[in-house]
């Protein structure tokens, strides 16, 4: 399951271009969850599961640690300011977005990272016929004077409560997670 997971998260950060960028962070986080779905209707089951957990704001309706999104835009740049329920504010910036996956990139954080690109994604399992993966990865580096060890404990913990919630909500679907 673990070389599972790496291969998502490998597959999610070169998809999404973080292979390509000028500075490559040295540190990768990745939760994946995967979902039960009927074989026959797998693409309806993976816009309803999109249209569930994959809204820009609606991090705030499945992370636990989330007390609030609001939206906003620079021109044409969206961004979403997350409240979280210590009272810490997390600005982020929509980098890219489809149909069932979208990327972003912290802006303003109190988190112990700098350089931080992450992809969420809801797709098809290209291994097992009847499954969705939801899938959240990140690419990042310890901000300066944080170690390694702090900056990967905090994002994992952050996906994993993510990940644990969607699964709670969506209960006897979730099959297995990683």
């Amino acid at each position: 399951m673990k070389k599972v997971l790496f291969t998502a998260v490998a597959v999610c950060l070169s998809v999404a271009g973080f292979g390509g960028a000028a500075h490559a962070a040295s540190l990768t986080s990745g939760k994946k969850l995967e979902v039960n779905v009927d074989p026959k209707k797998v693409a309806d089951e993976t816009n309803a599961l999109w249209k569930q957990f994959g809204d820009w704001c609606a991090i705030a309706e499945w992370h636990p640690a989330v007390k609030s999104c609001v939206e906003s835009k620079d021109g044409d740049t969206p961004y979403r300011t997350l409240t979280l329920e210590d009272g810490g504010k997390i600005k982020e910036k929509l980098v890219d977005q489809s149909d069932v996956s979208y990327r972003y990139e912290i802006i303003e954080s109190p988190l112990p990272v700098k350089n931080y690109q992450a992809q969420f994604s809801i797709v098809p399992d290209d291994d097992d016929l009847d499954e969705v993966n939801i899938v959240w990865a990140a690419t990042y580096d310890a901000a300066d004077g944080k170690d390694d060890r702090d900056a990967r404990e905090t994002i994992d913990g952050i996906f994993k409560a993510g990940i644990e919630s969607i699964e709670a909500k969506l209960g006897e679907k979730a099959i297995d997670k990683d």
